[in-house]
Formats: structure tokens, C-alpha cells, sequence
């Protein structure tokens, strides 16, 4: 694979770089997860999915990768700040459950969503509450550092004192003044020296129920932290790529690398992978903002945006139809032009099974669509142009099952070699067992409409019909009992 040279877009120099691993064969990447106090919407099947993506690629490049994605279950506070109610315990007390029950309720409900879009497991999922020793350690490390300071109980890392000695910016490219001037006046705002300080651990309320003894006071980590200190642990010191949305870049990531620089003297993270917002009429799609359709609304249909269910393949590959980095606005037409677009590159991988292959090929011009699948891939992971080389080679196919044109077995392993490789290795797609329950729904008509058949023969005397129905039928699995009503039939499978 050494002609496979990767560029990845790093948000940290705002430029496409060759990307080269800190210990070839091996990758460290660590992707921000889900806070789990709610069912997953289309906004966190982006990251899920680009990341899939980005680990998919980089094992088929033969990279022994270390995916890291974390769980956010304690310390992420409303409106992303550092005062108010943790998102978790909220829902907690409006539920009357113990935290880790909401946790562990949609954990679940995000692992099935998860399986459906067909998103591939991290190799480590680690929760921020079972990291509460490592996030007291980073914050030590820090204090001691001089970068933060204690204040009734709280630590708060002091970004005027840190931005002196390194740029507090690098990653959003926003300047101190600027981030002065536009932080809000936030209840508990005197405890803080500077309005931009954040939070590194912070002195629980009494009425706050998920709360650690430190060396400061009984109380939670401080939202940034968690990231920091996992990713050490899993990854080490430096490692080589650290994935998002584009929403985390500010404050979230920001903080990360203030923290990972005044903690241990340098920058942890080599290439800053950021993915762009899932949009609705424009705006971003959010829980805070209530404009959310969750993942299981999708699959169902039942949300009023929706005129129909999309079905998790249809979802992915709307995804996957749009660079990683471009914003994606949501509308039923869209979805339903992802649905007619991978229902005929599904088709064209079926189609290439039932070719016979001809002396030679003639009238298409098959070659090369690897090298060119490759190239894109290759080009910052551009899926939109490598699904356009698949719909070529689609219409390829159509042409030679049309008779208008021949292919030689060659070539044709070669087409069904690629279609498997980039379709389902690569990109993640799956024939799905479409709507099972209407299809055996359909089913079902067909076999009644048939008994119908008979018992009209029946009727007519026509013991002939009325008997191969019920013997091609039984010859199928299908058990046929006359009752007085009329008739019931069953399927032995």
C-alpha cells in the first residue's frame, strides 16, 4: 500500500497533510462520543460515521489502529458552561433514577443505533466517571504547573497566565480579547479571576448528586478534562489523531490542548479532525435547540418532519454522500434521493452476479476505477466522489446486462473485486433486509389471494385447480386447512 499516500485536512494548521503515524504500524485516534442523556440524533450519526470511516480506511491500510471514543456521563453542565445542572443528573432527578440508570438506558438505546447505521465498535469506550483518578491527577499536574488555581473549593485553569507563556487560540484561531469579550456573565462568576477561565474540577452544590472526594473539595471534574486524561491514558503522551464535530472545536478542544500543554510541556495531538454540522432548515441540529430527530424517528418514520422511515443504510449513505467536512442540511428529498441512489448502487453489485462474461470487453471502459477510488479516498477521505466512480461503473454494469455492450471475466472480477472492497469494507453499506414485516405482509396477500383462487375453483367444481393450488403450495412450505369459514394456511419454514 506504499502508492497510498493519505492526506487528512488538520484543522489544527488549517491544511491537507500528508498523514504519517507517530509509531507505523500502529495509530492512536480518539473521537469526542456522545453524552449519553438522551436517544442519538442524526447530529451524532455524523461523527459516528465519519470516524467509522476514518478507522474502516486506515485498518485497510494496513494500520493496526487504537480507536478510542469516550462516554461522557458526568461533568458535561447545561449550555456547556461552568455553572448550572449536569446534563445527566437533570434527567436523572426529572426521571426519579439514579444517574448511571439514565446512562446505562440510552448507552444502550446509542450501541443499537449504533449496530443499525453499521458503525464499527471502538477498540475502548471509556466512561468519564470510571476516569475520576486520572482527571484529579491532570488537575494536580496543572496547579502545579502554575496554570490554575483554587477558589473556594473550585480549580479553574488560568488562561491569561497560560496564554502568556503559550497561545491560548491555536486550534479555533480566536484571540483572548475577542474570547473576553464575548464570554456571559455566568452565575458564580466572581470565583473566577477571568471570565474565560474554565473549569478543571468543581465544588459540588449540595444538591448535586454525582460527586468524588479530592483534594479540594467533594465535587465533579470539569467537562474538558475527561477527554485529556483518557487519552492519555489509552494513547499516550502524543498520539496521532483526535476527532469531532466542528461544534467541540470551541471551547472543548480549545481547552483540551490548554490543558494537555500546561499539564505535560507540549501538544498532544498531531491531526485535529473536525466534521461539519448536520443543518435543518439552516440551523444546527441539536438537542439543546430542540430541532433534533433522533435516530430511532428515522428508522420509524414517526417524527412530523418526516413524510416516511429511512432505514439505517439510507441514513448512512446520505452521510457518506456529502464531504466530511461540508455542512448537510436536511429534507425528506434528500433522504429520498440517498434512498433511490443506494438502492441502484445496491442493485449494480447484484447485477454484476448475474453478467456472463464475454471473449472482451467492449463499449465501456471499466479500467483504472480502483486507482480512482483509491485517489479519493486519498484526498482528505472524499466519499462523494468515490460513491460518483461507483455510479459509473453502475452504469457500466446496466449497460452490459442490457446487451449493449460486453465485458471479459477479467474485468469483471476486477468490477465486483472494487464493488466489494469500496461499498461494503470501505463506505460501510449493507444490503439491509428491507421492511421484513411489509414484505411478509405482501407475501401474505399473494398466498390468500391464491386460496381464494381455489376456493372459487372449489365452488366451480374444478377439483384439478382447486388441488395444484394447494400442492404447489404445500410443495413450498405452505400447510392448507379447509375449515367451515373458508380456509387458514401457515408457513413451516
Amino acid at each position: 500500500m506504499e502508492n497510498n499516500q493519505l492526506f487528512i485536512y488538520n484543522t489544527l494548521t488549517r491544511k491537507k497533510e500528508l498523514f504519517v503515524p507517530l509509531h507505523a504500524p500502529h495509530v492512536g485516534m480518539y473521537v469526542c462520543g456522545p453524552t449519553v442523556y438522551g436517544d442519538g440524533h442524526l447530529g451524532h450519526a455524523r461523527p459516528a460515521i465519519t470516524f467509522d470511516i476514518v478507522f474502516r480506511y486506515l485498518t485497510h491500510l494496513g494500520y493496526k489502529v487504537r480507536y478510542v471514543r469516550n462516554i461522557t456521563d458526568v461533568g458535561h453542565l447545561e449550555h456547556d458552561a461552568d455553572d448550572g445542572e449536569d446534563k445527566i443528573a437533570k434527567k436523572a432527578r426529572l426521571e426519579q433514577l439514579e444517574p448511571m440508570e439514565v446512562v446505562q438506558y440510552y448507552l444502550l438505546r446509542y450501541h443499537k443505533a449504533m449496530e443499525a447505521l453499521n458503525v464499527l465498535p471502538p477498540s475502548i469506550e471509556p466512561h468519564a466517571s470510571g476516569h475520576i483518578i486520572e482527571q484529579i491527577k491532570l488537575v494536580e499536574e496543572i496547579l502545579k504547573n502554575g496554570y490554575a488555581y483554587e477558589s473556594k473549593g473550585s480549580v479553574y485553569f488560568d488562561v491569561a497566565k497560560y496564554n502568556k507563556d503559550h497561545h491560548y487560540g491555536v486550534l479555533s484561531g480566536r484571540n483572548l480579547d475577542d474570547v473576553l469579550n464575548t464570554t456571559r456573565e455566568l452565575d458564580g462568576q466572581d470565583e473566577k479571576r477571568n471570565p474565560a477561565d474554565f473549569a478543571l474540577w468543581k465544588c459540588a452544590q449540595p444538591e448535586h448528586i454525582m460527586r468524588w472526594p479530592s483534594p479540594w473539595s467533594n465535587g465533579f471534574p470539569g467537562w474538558h478534562c475527561e477527554c485529556t486524561a483518557m487519552g492519555r491514558k489509552y494513547l499516550g503522551e502524543t498520539f496521532d489523531i483526535h476527532g469531532g464535530g466542528m461544534d467541540l472545536v470551541f471551547p472543548h478542544h480549545e481547552c483540551e490542548i490548554a490543558q494537555a500543554v500546561a499539564s505535560e510541556g507540549h501538544q498532544m495531538v498531531r491531526y485535529w479532525m473536525h466534521n461539519n454540522m448536520i443543518t435543518i432548515n439552516g440551523q444546527k441540529m441539536g438537542k439543546s435547540l430542540g430541532n433534533f430527530i433522533t435516530l430511532d424517528e428515522f428508522f420509524t418514520g414517526s417524527n412530523k418532519l418526516l413524510t416516511q422511515a429511512y432505514s439505517p443504510m439510507t441514513i448512512r449513505f446520505f452521510i457518506l454522500q456529502a464531504h466530511y467536512r461540508s455542512t448537510v442540511d436536511f429534507s425528506n428529498e434528500a433522504l429520498q434521493a440517498a434512498e433511490k441512489g443506494l438502492e441502484r448502487l445496491l442493485e449494480g453489485v447484484k447485477n454484476l452476479d448475474r453478467i456472463t462474461p464475454a471473449k472482451a470487453t467492449s463499449g465501456i471502459e471499466p479500467k483504472g476505477l480502483r486507482e480512482k477510488c483509491y485517489e479519493a479516498m486519498n484526498d482528505d477521505l472524499n466519499t462523494p466522489i468515490v460513491i460518483s466512480h461507483l455510479f459509473d461503473a453502475t452504469r457500466m454494469i446496466n449497460t452490459v446486462i442490457d446487451k449493449k455492450a460486453t465485458i471479459s471475466a477479467e474485468d469483471l472480477e476486477e468490477l465486483k473485486s472494487v464493488f466489494h472492497l469500496f461499498v461494503f469494507d470501505i463506505l460501510g453499506l449493507k444490503a439491509e433486509a428491507e421492511n421484513n414485516a411489509a414484505r411478509e405482509e405482501a407475501y401474505g396477500k399473494v398466498v390468500d389471494m391464491l386460496l381464494e383462487q381455489r376456493m372459487q375453483a372449489k365452488a366451480n367444481k374444478d377439483w384439478a385447480t382447486s388441488d395444484k393450488i394447494r400442492d404447489n403450495l404445500a410443495a413450498l412450505g405452505f400447510e392448507v386447512k379447509d375449515t367451515k369459514d373458508g380456509f387458514t394456511w401457515k408457513l413451516n419454514k
